[in-house]
């Protein structure tokens, strides 16, 4: 399991940010604290500018789903690192053959249960890696949510 770096490395004012499921030029889709609880963070496309904002639609996140995520983030993490390490091909991307069955029912389940609520807080979001190392490849990251 890839654990997540002491909360005490978040530099002040930060959030932790516990998955990345879309990335594009930073993060678009995941999970990460706002005010210190799991929300399902979604970047907003700026049609006018034709590229993404830094603005990010927050919707709460139960705590099932949230573990749900965080099984289905450790099965990414363990292909990142098998792939990194010449132990998989991209070929098998997102889950190494032992862990496919388990995903593709995680992906199911959450892509239905992490969706943008109608009532979803907007703030802004500046991402940063959280302290000087990386796991495998893996950066752990932090967030800073302001007002927009």
């Amino acid at each position: 399991m890839v654990s997540i770096q002491n909360f005490e490395d978040l530099e002040s004012g930060n959030e932790i940010v516990f998955t990345v499921t879309d990335y594009w030029d930073g993060p678009l889709i995941g999970i990460a604290n706002f005010q210190g609880k799991p929300h399902f963070y979604e970047c907003i496309f700026d049609v006018a500018q034709d590229d993404y904002s830094d603005l990010y639609r927050l919707t709460p996140v139960d705590d099932p789903t949230f573990r749900l995520a965080m099984e289905d983030w450790e099965i990414w993490c363990r292909w990142e690192l098998a792939f990194h390490t010449g132990k998989a091909k991209m070929e098998s991307h997102p889950a190494l053959p032992e862990d496919a069955g388990r995903h593709e029912e995680l992906k199911n389940i959450l892509d239905r249960a992490l969706q943008s609520s109608p009532s979803a807080i907007i703030q802004r979001g500046t991402f940063s890696a959280l302290g000087k190392s990386k796991a495998h490849g893996i950066r752990q990251l932090q967030v800073k949510w302001t007002d927009r």
